[in-house]
């Protein structure tokens, strides 16, 4: 297809007469069949529902199709609409457009679409399992053409997946507001959203699927890097972690979208890593991707590999193409010290392909969870108390094993499992409570993401550079309490490039506080200024950070004041970035441990080199990092009180409530 081609192809949209019918390509990895959940009166709504995006004459053509697709599949993806042009990231000038900001946009979509980078692409499924950009392909199409043809002074309104439409607005108000799953709370369990998405009326949009903003497995390793490197430390109580005698050996699951960081940040953190996928589609992925070491399928010639590794020093990262039960419980049998232990299956998605029982192959488990999902969930409950049975024997031998926000401890102790403390407690921490909370969270350090729109690695080479010398100006003048944090992030940033970690777009993370993304950014629009960069930059982060998401059992797990449960300060982020710079919004119910468990929301931001793009970077940085830190402090938390005050004395605008400390003596005597 030719340039021209494409281009007319997206302003299109969909197309006044029928697209041939591809066929349904198997070598993709596709999503599973979602559970029967309609009554017959309720299919019928869902296949008007989807029929209301075509014109009238195609109606009779459309409807039997599109039954059928909800008869085999449970939702209507509308296959016939997939493009047939590749699907990636591409140069920014190559998209039809009338703002420049409405193209970098159509470049994140794309990104996350890319067979590549998505879980399930064909299904627009982006990771998790069930975390989508869109609902179906119709709106997919109409998204890109709205994209191609609105100018900076529109808003493209997003309803889960659905273009509501373009409104009137102004220059410096978001090009796009998404919302995903907003729904009202009392009919915000699994099933409500089941039913729902198979009416085309919601969706799951995880964190950085449903904001365009995912930039492949590289959006969390560096986090799963810091995390893995920090357990060690404890674990072996080894404050640089450089040396290497003995090698930990680190033990999870999960090569899926977020998951498959974890071989490569074992090697980074180096470590023996062992993690164990079902689907042999998902670990071949991210073997061929390079990020993952060895594939492994029979249990006794993997622990004979794992006993080598140890024995010389060996860093590798393994995976095992089976069920993480046997693979635990394997362990838990042989005389293998495990030191780090962790699990990454999606389990905030447990009954509908996020975890897969034991003793069942993948297509009996695919087959079950449609024809009796009941009998699909006691399985899976089983399973889980097996897992944690093997899990607690090796914790008792000295294991760290830690919750890495996918639901572990929630579904297990919903499953009966042993996992809860006399005191009904967890047995184990979410790693935000030991480390992500405590170290980076509370002082404002997260995961800062960028895209080179040019599509150029040169132009990516240069923002790491722009970006190291930033992080090491910080830190000759960081105070102690943030220097191990800049100390590990500059030797990640310093070696971005020879680990080998983009997948898909010219993308980078960067754990960064206020000062290091303000800066970086404000570097990053010098350069576009004076054409060093050869095209705009999208800047972003991932939900899972400071002031993005309240999250009781992962995000904000670290909050200990009675407010885990509240929402204040994600949506007042949304909303406070919305006016202050942000190119595009979202606010999403759902994202990282499930739909109803959690409020998150995310923000892009196209630094396009001119002043306006400076005044965007400082005063909505400031806000998007100093909300949270803010919120965090006032639940006591010494290290964002600390930071909260270096900034206020930075800042002379800047005033926060801080807390009064009390006495337990006073408290004590008052009951």
């Amino acid at each position: 297809m030719t340039l021209e081609e494409f281009q007319a192809d997206i302003r299109v949209g969909i197309p006044d007469t029928l697209p041939e019918l591809q066929d349904y390509d198997f070598a993709i990895n596709h999503a599973p069949k979602r559970k029967d959940i309609l009554k017959p009166e309720e299919k019928q709504l869902a296949l008007r529902n989807a029929l209301r995006y075509f014109p009238k004459h195609l109606h009779a053509d459309l409807a039997p199709e599109f039954a059928e697709e909800l008869r085999k599949y449970g939702r209507i993806y509308m296959y016939r609409y997939r493009p047939t042009y590749e699907m990636k990231a591409r140069p920014i000038s190559e998209y039809p457009h009338r703002s420049e900001q409405a193209a970098a946009i159509m470049l994140m979509i794309q990104n996350n679409l890319d067979p590549k980078v998505a879980q399930h692409p064909h299904e627009l499924i982006v990771y998790g399992g069930n975390g989508a950009i869109f609902q179906n392909w119709a709106q997919y199409r109409l998204v890109m053409k709205y994209l191609s043809e609105m100018t900076d002074e529109q808003t493209l309104v997003m309803y889960s997946g659905h273009p509501l439409g373009l409104f009137p607005s102004h220059k410096r108000a978001p090009r796009v507001v998404v919302t995903n799953g907003m729904v009202i709370p009392n009919y915000s369990k699994p099933d409500d959203w089941e039913r729902m998405n198979a009416l085309g009326v919601s969706q799951y949009g995880q964190m950085t699927a449903g904001s365009y903003m995912y930039i492949g497995p590289q959006g969390i390793v560096h986090g799963t890097t810091i995390t893995v490197l920090n357990a060690a430390r404890r674990v072996m109580h080894d404050p640089s972690r450089h040396a290497t005698n003995p090698i930990p050996l680190f033990v999870s699951s999960g090569l899926g979208g977020m998951s498959g960081a974890q071989p490569k940040a074992g090697n980074i953190a180096q470590v023996v890593s062992i993690v164990a996928e079902i689907n042999p589609k998902a670990a071949q992925k991210r073997y061929e991707q390079g990020w993952v070491d060895e594939m492994h399928y029979d249990l006794d010639e993997l622990m004979s590999a794992t006993k080598q590794a140890i024995a010389d020093k060996r860093v590798v990262s393994m995976a095992y193409v089976g069920n993480v039960v046997d693979l635990w419980e394997r362990l838990a049998e042989e005389n293998i010290e495990v030191n780090l232990g962790s699990d990454q299956t999606s389990l905030h998605n447990p009954w509908a392909g996020g975890y897969y029982p034991v003793g069942m192959t993948l297509d009996e488990s695919k087959r079950m969870m449609a024809a009796d999902p009941e009998e699909f969930k006691k399985r899976v409950e089983e399973s889980l108390r097996r897992q944690v049975a093997a899990v607690n024997k090796l914790s008792e031998r000295g294991m760290y094993f830690f919750d890495y926000g996918n639901a572990f401890l929630l579904q297990s102790s919903r499953a009966g499992a042993d996992i809860m403390k006399a005191d009904g407690t967890f047995r184990y921490p979410s790693y935000v409570q030991d480390i992500m909370g405590p170290m980076f969270f509370d002082y404002g350090f997260g995961p800062f993401r960028w895209v080179c729109t040019s599509c150029n690695p040169a132009d990516l080479a240069l923002t790491d550079h722009l970006a190291l010398e930033v992080m090491e100006e910080e830190r000759k003048n960081a105070p102690e309490d943030i220097q191990h944090q800049l100390d590990d992030n500059i030797h990640w940033i310093r070696e971005a490039g020879k680990n080998h970690l983009v997948v898909g777009s010219q993308a980078r993370i960067l754990y960064a506080d206020c000062e290091g993304r303000t800066k970086i950014a404000l570097a990053f629009n010098e350069a576009v200024r004076d054409g060093r960069l050869k095209a705009p930059v999208v800047l972003g982060r991932d939900h899972h950070d400071v002031s993005g998401t309240d999250s009781p059992f992962r995000e904000t797990s670290n909050i200990y004041d009675g407010s885990q449960f509240c929402a204040d300060m994600a949506v007042q982020n949304v909303i406070g970035d919305s006016f202050r710079g942000a190119t595009w919004v979202s606010i999403h119910n759902g994202g990282g441990v499930g739909w109803g468990e959690v409020i998150n929301g995310g923000f892009g931001m196209v630094v396009d080199g001119s002043e306006e793009s400076s005044n965007n970077i400082k005063e909505m940085l400031f806000w998007d990092v100093n909300n949270g830190i803010a919120r965090r402090s006032w639940a006591r938390n010494e290290g964002s009180i600390d930071a909260i005050k270096r900034q206020m004395k930075l800042t002379p605008d800047f005033q926060v409530t801080l807390p009064n400390f009390v006495d337990d003596d006073i408290i004590n005597q008052a009951f």
